[in-house]
C-alpha cells in the first residue's frame, strides 16, 4: 500500500452493491472514504449505516470535499456525473462502460481530455494474474505474431435484475453485449494491442429474457418479470482489425447452453486459453526440435481480486501520474464496436466503424 493514497479523498457516486463492493476496497487500501452521493433514499441510508460517511442527494457538497470519485451509477448518468468532477479536474474512476451511447461516450472523452484529473475506466478484468502474465509473453515476443482472439463471456441464465434499468435500453443502452461484451471486446482488444478496427459484423438477440416463462434457478437482483425487457440477452460478433487481427466474440445472459468465460489467444508461435473467471490457464505450442510435438502447459498463478488491483492502479496514477489502467480512448474503442455490433445487426449488414458499409 502506497502511503500516498491517504491524501487522496475520494467519495463515491451510485451507492448500490458495486458501490459497497467499492467502498470496501477503498477502506482496504487505505483510502480515506470521504462521503458517498446516491439520489435513492434508502441507498444513502444503507452507505452511511455502514461506512460511518456523510450521504448527499447530489453531487455537488460531495465534490466540494473530494480529489477523486468512483462512479457506479446505471449506464446513463456516467456522462453527468463524470463530466462535472472532471471539470473540476478532480480524478474519476469510472465504471464500464463508458456510457450508454457512443454520442455519450465521446463527450465524456472530450471532457476527460480538456481535464487535468486522472481518468480510468472500470476494465478490472484487465488485472487479472492470468491476463496479466500473457500480456507479458506476448510483450516479450512468446507468442509471435498475433493473429485471433476467441472471446467467450455466456452465461446459462443470467440475466440480471429483470425490470431493473440493466433491461431498459434507455438506461443501460443494451443488454448482454454492453454489459458483459464491453469486457470481452476490451480484454481481446487489449491482448492485441488494441489494433485499429476495420469492420465489424454481428447479430444481437432478444431470445430469453423476454418471456413470461423465464425459467432460472437464481438472479443478481429481483425478478420484477419481462415488463419493459427491451435489450439483448445475447449477441455473437466477428470483428476485423487492421494487420489482420480479428476477433470472435460469443457473449449471453441467458442460451441453451453450458456456461463459458473462455478466452483463447493465438499467436503464430503460440497460443493461450484461459478462464476468465476460474484463472485455469494453459499455453499450446508445437516444434520440431528432435521429434515433432505438441507442447501443452498448464500455468498456475496466485488469484487475485481484480478490483482492488484496478483501484491501485487507479491511486497509482493519480500519486505518480503513470497511466497505468484503462484508458478513455480504449473505452471510447469498445463502445464503437458495440455501436456498430447493434447497427450491424439492426441493417443486416458488415458495418465499417467510421458508420459507413464496406
Amino acid at each position: 500500500m502506497s502511503g500516498d493514497y491517504a491524501s487522496v479523498r475520494t467519495g463515491i457516486v451510485g451507492l448500490g452493491n458495486i458501490g459497497h463492493h467499492h467502498a470496501d476496497r477503498l477502506v482496504d487500501l487505505g483510502v480515506p472514504l470521504e462521503g458517498g452521493m446516491d439520489i435513492d433514499h434508502e441507498a444513502r441510508t444503507r452507505f452511511a449505516d455502514r461506512y460511518d460517511v456523510d450521504v448527499y442527494d447530489g453531487y455537488h457538497s460531495l465534490y466540494d470535499d473530494v480529489d477523486a470519485v468512483i462512479i457506479t451509477t446505471p449506464n446513463k448518468f456516467h456522462e453527468k456525473y463524470a463530466v462535472a468532477a472532471l471539470e473540476r479536474d478532480q480524478h474519476v474512476l469510472l465504471e464500464k462502460p463508458l456510457a450508454h451511447t457512443v454520442e455519450s461516450a465521446r463527450r465524456i472523452a472530450d471532457a476527460a481530455s480538456a481535464s487535468s484529473g486522472t481518468s480510468q475506466i472500470g476494465f478490472n478484468n484487465r488485472f487479472l494474474n492470468a491476463v496479466q502474465l500473457i500480456k507479458n509473453r506476448i510483450e516479450r515476443g512468446d507468442f509471435g505474431d498475433l493473429i485471433h482472439v476467441e472471446a467467450n463471456y455466456v452465461r446459462r441464465r443470467g440475466v440480471p435484475g429483470r425490470g431493473s434499468w440493466f433491461t431498459r435500453r434507455e438506461i443501460s443502452g443494451g443488454g448482454s453485449l454492453i454489459d458483459l461484451g464491453v469486457h470481452a471486446i476490451d480484454l481481446s482488444m487489449y491482448l492485441l494491442g488494441y489494433p485499429d478496427v476495420e469492420e465489424v459484423s454481428g447479430i444481437t438477440r432478444s431470445t430469453f429474457g423476454d418471456r413470461d416463462d423465464y425459467a432460472y434457478l437464481e438472479m443478481w437482483g429481483a425478478d420484477n418479470g419481462s415488463n419493459g425487457f427491451d435489450v439483448d440477452d445475447s449477441a455473437s460478433a466477428f470483428i476485423r482489425c487492421t494487420g489482420e487481427h480479428t476477433v470472435s466474440l460469443e457473449v449471453a445472459w441467458a442460451t441453451n447452453r453450458p456456461p463459458t468465460h473462455e478466452f483463447v489467444v493465438r499467436g503464430t508461435e503460440a497460443a493461450a486459453r484461459f478462464d476468465l473467471l476460474e484463472g485455469d490457464l494453459t499455453i499450446h505450442s508445437a516444434s520440431a526440435d528432435g521429434q515433432n510435438h505438441l507442447l501443452d502447459t498448464a500455468v498456475e498463478v496466485r488469484e487475485n481480486d481484480t478490483h482492488t488491483d484496478e483501484q491501485r492502479a487507479f491511486f497509482d496514477a493519480i500519486t505518480t501520474s503513470r497511466d497505468t489502467g484503462g484508458s478513455i480512448d480504449d473505452a471510447v474503442t469498445v463502445q464503437e464496436i458495440i455501436d456498430a455490433i447493434y447497427r450491424s445487426s439492426e441493417g443486416g449488414h458488415t458495418v465499417a466503424l467510421d458508420g459507413a458499409v464496406p
